[in-house]
């Protein structure tokens, strides 16, 4: 994959990183850590337009961010309550978590989500789910999006044609926060049953 990436942006420029960012953004697992560095890098050589790097890298992570949010939006709440929801152990308990978690942190969950290796893939996913409005949505994506792929465009031009040191760097951050990810994904999924299990009695005692 890291070659395939690094063959396509060579070859296509801003076009690639438009199309692997937004790819990125909705939950494809492409590694900006090679792209955005690589348009910077050929920057650094006059091939790209630094500026145009970013830019497009944002756009890019904006548009991405809001098909997964979009898609989540539309259908998440049907998949969650259907059976195959049921089957793997999801109720409408997830989806009152998901609201409250977005309720209380809002801007704040999608924003330094997007700052995080990993997370900053499915973090619309989630976000979909709640009741978080678009326009907030997409102001938090820019807000983290901005940022990280400056520093990341920035790294690939000072390092130059040593631009895969920004992947190896970030790399050990990654296996931590994905264990984290794993474990707040597991306590999400016991208090939303509980929370689903909670309101299922109390629906059958109003029946009652």
């Amino acid at each position: 994959m890291t070659n395939f990436l690094i063959s396509l942006v060579a070859t296509w420029g801003l076009l690639a990183i438009l199309v692997t960012m937004m790819g990125e953004s909705a939950g494809l697992p492409i590694s900006s850590e090679i792209v955005v560095p690589l348009g910077g890098a050929l920057a650094s050589q006059g091939k790209l337009n630094f500026v145009l790097v970013v830019r497009v890298a944002c756009v890019a992570n904006r548009a991405g961010s809001l098909i997964a949010f979009y898609l989540t939006r539309r259908f998440g709440e049907r998949v969650v309550l259907s059976r195959f929801g049921r089957w793997i152990g999801l109720s409408r308990g997830h989806l009152k978590l998901a609201e409250r978690f977005f309720k209380r942190f809002g801007l704040w969950a999608v924003f330094l989500g997007r700052l995080l290796p990993i997370v900053r893939t499915y973090i619309s996913f989630p976000a979909g789910v709640s009741k978080i409005g678009y326009v907030m949505f997409i102001l938090a994506t820019l807000a983290g999006a901005i940022p990280w792929n400056f520093a990341l465009a920035y790294a690939g031009y000072k390092l130059g044609q040593h631009y895969q040191t920004v992947a190896a760097t970030l790399g050990p951050f990654a296996i931590p926060i994905a264990i984290g990810v794993v474990i707040l994904l597991a306590m999400a999924w016991w208090f939303g049953r509980k929370l689903g299990e909670e309101e299922d009695k109390l629906l059958t005692e109003a029946k009652i």
